[in-house]
């Protein structure tokens, strides 16, 4: 029996468990070592995709399956192994064409299975994309095969809020829109958030609602901050989170998660 026996803890990824300065601190590697071994469920929730968090789930030391794609998706790491994925609705080509006809500086990133495409690549999306380091085809949106796992709109926040805005004027029942940073919108099915997928692990695992705890520094990150009994956010956090209620911790460079464990350290 473990002191955490029972307990979930979940992460964001970006500015969240890995920092700014593009590592991820020992402070949180030796404080997630410690939460499992007495028994806790540690999980990444992350905007990114399999494609683009693969590389770095061997570095962090998670006893259950991770969160992908913003919520679209659940993987289980340990066995190799896609458990549910949800898929964004036949019409999006056409609903999103018709937004970047809108719209014409708009950046699109879908993903396809375990390929990336991209539309009118903007400056933020060709950041994004050396960030993740993949490779993706450029192509009109018709072009881009289906079904879409997420896709991406990039572009400066004041032209995503009409993004946004449109989008879920004419089809708010189909879709999930929410920033991940100020420059990405992130669209999802509706009904795939991290939420969703957070509580979904938590009834995989067994977790009553009461023990779940989450961490995260952005909009997107709020559905599965509304589930933790305590939720918290790093120092670098989004004003948005801030505003809504998130307990402020340190900074993602200094070891968040390692705060988060302290803290429920004490509590059990």
């Amino acid at each position: 029996m473990g002191k955490f026996d029972g307990l979930l803890l979940a992460s964001d990824f970006d500015d969240t468990l890995y920092g700014l300065d593009l590592h991820i601190p020992q402070r949180n590697l030796e404080a997630i070592r410690y939460f499992t071994r007495e028994g806790g469920y540690f999980v990444i929730s992350t905007g990114r995709a399999h494609r683009t968090f693969a590389p770095y789930a061997p570095l962090i030391p998670m006893n259950a399956p991770a969160v992908l794609s913003n919520g679209a998706a659940i993987y289980d790491f340990q066995a190799d192994k896609m458990l549910e994925q949800t898929h964004l609705p036949a019409t999006a080509p056409r609903d999103l064409a018709r937004i970047m006809e809108e719209l014409p500086s708009l950046s699109l990133e879908v993903y396809h299975g375990e390929d990336i495409y991209v539309c009118n690549p903007n400056y933020i999306t060709l950041a994004h994309l050396k960030k993740v380091n993949c490779s993706y085809t450029q192509c009109p949106v018709a072009d881009m095969p289906t079904p879409w796992v997420k896709a991406l709109f990039h572009m400066e926040r004041d032209v995503l809020l009409q993004a946004q805005a449109l989008l879920l004027e004419a089809h708010g029942g189909r879709y999930e829109a929410i920033f991940s940073n100020p420059r990405y919108l992130e669209l999802t099915a509706k009904g795939s958030n991290k939420g969703g997928g957070v509580a979904r692990v938590a009834w995989m695992l067994g977790i009553a609602p009461e023990h779940i705890y989450c961490v995260g520094d952005n909009q997107n990150d709020i559905p599965m901050l509304e589930l933790s009994a305590i939720p918290f956010a790093p120092a670098n956090s989004a004003q948005e989170v801030r505003d809504w209620g998130a307990r402020v911790l340190c900074h993602c460079n200094d070891g968040v998660v390692g705060d988060i464990v302290d803290i429920l350290d004490r509590l059990y």
